[in-house]
């Protein structure tokens, strides 16, 4: 190759676009990775909120942009790894990464499409961001856990089970790669309420379900389940599991309470998604995802079902009920 050509041939490839449609002036092409199953209810309700986001900034799937939608399951990390590099391949304008899993294979795969990750835990210590206020690298978001909300989890648990000594949280492996990090977080504090941790790993719904059945009806033990896509796909089976073997428990979503979990409290995770648009919307306009700051839900919700509280032979203090945004009766 003579020496122009290839000086030619390597400036024009410095500023080709990242999607092929925005070369040819078509739609801005956006890539969609979720953790889930398609089939899940949850999974499907995100994704509307962050259409409905898109929207609302005059981003119309099919028109201003393509969405590129990739599903990957929660718990099989060879699927999850040839989604994403699937996905990658395709060279999309940006990616929106439903969780830390599949963030952490995105960041293998490209330094240079931009990452716009929703509901992770702690972002600058999976080595996601090099701070919350620049993130310094191609990867920026949201934010689903904050530190001093596992204080808050263990009060709560504790107004309802005075009793309670040793806390359990259960997770899934293949779904939860910042496991030590959160458990970090409620090891440091849980001392403080007299409370013990135990965190034992669990592959599967059968795994979980051994686990509890050797804590059966004990007062002073609760389990808040780590969250993660696994925990996600099976809201009504693990809320069922806790009250079968008369466990008091805590989970992130309203949406466990409503399937006949004990007690939750956390953030409405269809607003990450929603953020998540607002990303989008600027990173298409130009803004780079090192210098967009990574944001922290600020709205909680606290739901309490006192149907399983009877079943379990708890008692919900009348303060708790008052200040609960649902109470299933």
């Amino acid at each position: 190759m003579r020496r122009r050509e290839f000086i030619a041939l390597i400036c024009g490839a410095a500023v080709w676009p990242h999607g092929t449609q925005a070369q040819a002036g078509g739609p801005r092409r956006v890539g969609l990775v979720m953790g889930y199953d398609q089939e899940s209810e949850e999974a499907q309700s995100l994704v509307t909120a962050f259409r409905e986001g898109l929207e609302k900034l005059g981003l119309r799937d099919g028109h201003e942009i393509k969405i590129d939608y990739r599903w990957t399951g929660a718990t099989n990390p060879a699927h999850m790894q040839q989604v994403t590099e699937e996905l990658v391949a395709l060279r999309p304008d940006l990616i929106v990464s439903s969780g830390s899993p599949t963030t952490v294979l995105l960041l293998r795969e490209t330094k240079t499409i931009p990452i716009i990750f929703v509901q992770v835990v702690d972002p600058v210590a999976q080595g996601f961001a090099a701070s919350l206020s620049r993130p310094g690298g191609n990867a920026t978001g949201t934010a689903n856990f904050e530190a001093s909300m596992t204080g808050k989890w263990i009060e709560l648990l504790k107004s309802v089970s005075p009793q309670l000594t040793r806390l359990a949280i259960p997770f899934n492996p293949a779904s939860a790669p910042y496991a030590d990090i959160y458990l970090k977080y409620f090891r440091s504090v849980a001392p403080s309420f007299g409370v013990e941790v135990v965190a034992p790993a669990i592959a599967d719904l059968a795994a979980l379900d051994s686990f509890c059945a050797t804590q059966v009806g004990d007062a002073a033990t609760a389990v808040i389940p780590m969250p993660s896509g696994f925990v996600s796909g099976h809201v009504r089976e693990i809320a069922t599991i806790m009250v079968q073997h008369r466990l008091a428990s805590l989970y992130v979503l309203r949406a466990y309470a409503q399937a006949g979990g004990l007690l939750s409290y956390g953030n409405d995770i269809s607003e990450n998604f929603r953020t998540a648009a607002t990303f989008v919307d600027k990173i298409l306009k130009g803004e780079k995802p090192s210098e967009l700051p990574i944001q922290f839900p600020v709205n909680f919700e606290l739901a309490v079902n006192v149907k399983t509280a009877k079943q379990l032979g708890l008692h919900i203090p009348q303060q708790l009920l008052a200040t609960a945004d649902e109470v299933i009766e």
